[in-house]
This record gives structure tokens, C-alpha cells and sequence, in this order.
């Protein structure tokens, strides 16, 4: 018997649902179920990260995914998601598996209490020999407030439980150096250096909210978090086992370096930028040397609207990202203390504390094989005047 593996597995909505009239396709449906059972029969534990409640209740709501707005997805999402659970949960039984739902936001994954939660749901589940699915909760998910796709939520999954393997399905055979349609395109077949092919990335398929750009984003937080990444397309007979037993092309993303902690490896792997700090560029050294955390006479400007123990984005003058931590403060404290360095702490917000803004404790510095995140343009929350 082969290793026990923890397996991850997301497949996009453009695999679940046909394009012309947003249905289900079954055949492709039983043909990843089966595939999964004989994994988990061989002792793998499989996690299943599925997209497609949007596209399959778009009907119901009389919309085509060109013409949806957010408010259209919402509810697609709401009459989608029975269908696309009551499909899994019928072939499931016919290949003696039992499956559960899981239906997360981007909160429950920037959210280090209820991150842990989930997986110690989701490792209950793995001793009850029960399949997860999981899916963003699209139907409360806001534009502001929402994963985005769900490439970067299964590399998230695979980093909550410490995953072996994270394999991404789709329309393709992997990654080529440009569009495949295009001549001369050349697959690749390994990649140690995702950043190296971003710019090959950008097509967007019709009924995904991402495309080849989010599949290597997730493949850099799965190589962060030591999740090797497999990307590879969807085919019918034996999807996963046959990319496992070599039998078919596919692009393998490896994984780099030494893997950090379970903290530091949650604080490099960010959906979204809770909140930001500009630092001068002598204190944006100091914090790459590992010389200091992040203090109040050291912010120059503020963005979000953040609590205490939020995740922000440290930038230096440049507008370069350089370090992520938790705050020790909320945005309006940080506020006050910046802007009144000639005053107590204790008079500003109320309480004793001697914790400078993000401790170095809690700072991630960011290597080269981290994929920085651009700072937010709006939303400008507070400039320290000189």
C-alpha cells in the first residue's frame, strides 16, 4: 500500500457545469467521486475544494454569467448550491461514500480562531472516514468580503491540515509559457519559481472567478505552506489517480525552502489586505534585518479598518511590501498613538500596554518566494503629518 497522503482536490465551476446551459455534468461528477473513493479505499484522506454553485442556479434567477451582478451571483449561489450538494451526495452513496458541507467566507480563513476550527472539523471528519466539500459561501459573500476563487481557498485548505499533495483541475493540460492556442506555446512541465510565470497567465475562463494567475498564486501559498501542487485537466476516467501514477501530462510546482511555522506560514498566506502600515524605508530595513517589530513613532500612514489581532501589510516608502504581522491594536488606536507620539499610551486608548504595533514576534519578513500583494489605493485611512 502506497504512503497515506493528505490529499487535496478543487475543481472549477468551468468542469461541474456544461457552458451552453449551465448544467451539471454527471458523467464527469461520477467520474471524480469514483476516482476519490478508490484513493480514500487505498488510505489517503481527499478534501474536496469545489466551485460551481454560481453557474448552476444562474438559470434559476434568468441570468447568463456574462450578465450577472453580484447581487445575481448571490442568489445564483443560494439556488445552486442544494443542486450541486444533493448531485455529490447521490453518486457519492453509489460508490459508498459519505460526504459533508463546508461553506466558508474569507473571514473564517483570515480569522486564526475560526481557521483553526475548521480544521479541527475538518480532521474529525477524516476519522469518520467522511469526504469534506468545501466551497466559498458565495451567497453572502459581498465584493469586498470574498475569497475571490477558489484556487487560492484549496491552497488555504491544504495549509489548514498540513496537506502532502494540492491538485488544482481544469480546462487544460497545465501551464504553457503563453496562451496554448497560440503557436509554438511550450508546456511546462515543472516549476520551482512561480513569479517567473505570471505574465503567461492572465486568460479567464467564462464561468470561473479566476484563471491560470490564481492557480499560480495558489501554487506559491501551497509551496510557503510544504503543499506540493500539481495542475492538470479535468478528464473524465480517473482524474487524480492517473496525474498520481504518472500516466499523463501535467505541470508539478514544487515545493521550495524550508517551511516556517504553522503561524508564520498562516500570516504569509493572505486572501485579502485586512489593513496596511507605511514605514520609512530605514525602518523597512531594520524590519528585513530582523532587528525590530513595528512601533508607533515609526508609521507614516494608515489603510483599513482593522481590529486587534488582524493581519496587516507592511510597505515601505516605495510602496514595496516588506513584512506581515499581527496587530496588537485597532486601527483607531493605532491612529491615536501615531498621531499623538507626545502623549501617554495609557491617556490615548485607555489601558496600560508597552506592545509597539506589531511585535517582532508576530512579523513575518517576506522572502523572494512570496508573491507581494499590492497595497489598496483607496480607502486611505490616516497620513501622519511630518
Amino acid at each position: 500500500m502506497p504512503k497515506k497522503k493528505k490529499i487535496v482536490v478543487k475543481i472549477g465551476s468551468s468542469l461541474l457545469a456544461n457552458d451552453e446551459n449551465l448544467t451539471l455534468r454527471y458523467a464527469f461528477i461520477n467520474g471524480l467521486l469514483s476516482d476519490l473513493a478508490a484513493l480514500k479505499k487505498e488510505g489517503h484522506d481527499v478534501i474536496l475544494t469545489s466551485s460551481g454553485s454560481v453557474a448552476l442556479g444562474l438559470n434559476m434567477v434568468g441570468k447568463r454569467p456574462e450578465d450577472a451582478g453580484i447581487l445575481d451571483k448571490q442568489a445564483a449561489a443560494a439556488c445552486g448550491q442544494p443542486l450541486l450538494m444533493n448531485a455529490y451526495r447521490q453518486i457519492a452513496s453509489e460508490h459508498n461514500m459519505d460526504v459533508a458541507q463546508m461553506l466558508v467566507t474569507v473571514d473564517d480563513m483570515e480569522d486564526r480562531r475560526r481557521f483553526l476550527n475548521i480544521k479541527n472539523t475538518m480532521l474529525r471528519l477524516f476519522e469518520n472516514d467522511i469526504l469534506p466539500i468545501i466551497n466559498e459561501n458565495d451567497s453572502v459573500a459581498t465584493r469586498d468580503l470574498r475569497v475571490g476563487d477558489n484556487d487560492r481557498l484549496s491552497a488555504k485548505v491544504a495549509q489548514m491540515v498540513d496537506a502532502d499533495l494540492l491538485v488544482i483541475l481544469t480546462s487544460v493540460e497545465g501551464l504553457y509559457d503563453r496562451d496554448p492556442s497560440e503557436p509554438n506555446a511550450k508546456f511546462i512541465a515543472e516549476i520551482n519559481d512561480v513569479s517567473e510565470h505570471l505574465e503567461s497567465t492572465t486568460a479567464i475562463s467564462a464561468l470561473g472567478s479566476g484563471g491560470m494567475l490564481t492557480k499560480m498564486q495558489a501554487a506559491n501559498m501551497a509551496q510557503n505552506a510544504g503543499v506540493e501542487t500539481i495542475i492538470a485537466e479535468g478528464i473524465i476516467e480517473r482524474p487524480i489517480s492517473s496525474v498520481l501514477e504518472n500516466e499523463r501530462r501535467f505541470t508539478r510546482c514544487l515545493v521550495t525552502g524550508k517551511t516556517a511555522s504553522p503561524l508564520m506560514v498562516w500570516l504569509s498566506n493572505r486572501l485579502q489586505v485586512s489593513g496596511t502600515l507605511v514605514v520609512p524605508n530605514a525602518v523597512a530595513a531594520a524590519l528585513v534585518a530582523g532587528d525590530c517589530g513595528v512601533g508607533r513613532h515609526d508609521v507614516i500612514s494608515i489603510q483599513g479598518d482593522f481590529t486587534k489581532g488582524d493581519v496587516l501589510h507592511v510597505y515601505d516608502e516605495e510602496g514595496a511590501e516588506v513584512a506581515r504581522g499581527l496587530t496588537n491594536f485597532s486601527s483607531e488606536e493605532t491612529m491615536l498613538m501615531a498621531r499623538h507620539l507626545d502623549m501617554n499610551v495609557e491617556d490615548l486608548i485607555g489601558y496600560k500596554t508597552k506592545s509597539d504595533v506589531i511585535g517582532i514576534e508576530n512579523l513575518l519578513v517576506l522572502e523572494e518566494n512570496h508573491l507581494p500583494l499590492d497595497a489598496p489605493e483607496d480607502d486611505l485611512k490616516l497620513v501622519i503629518p511630518a
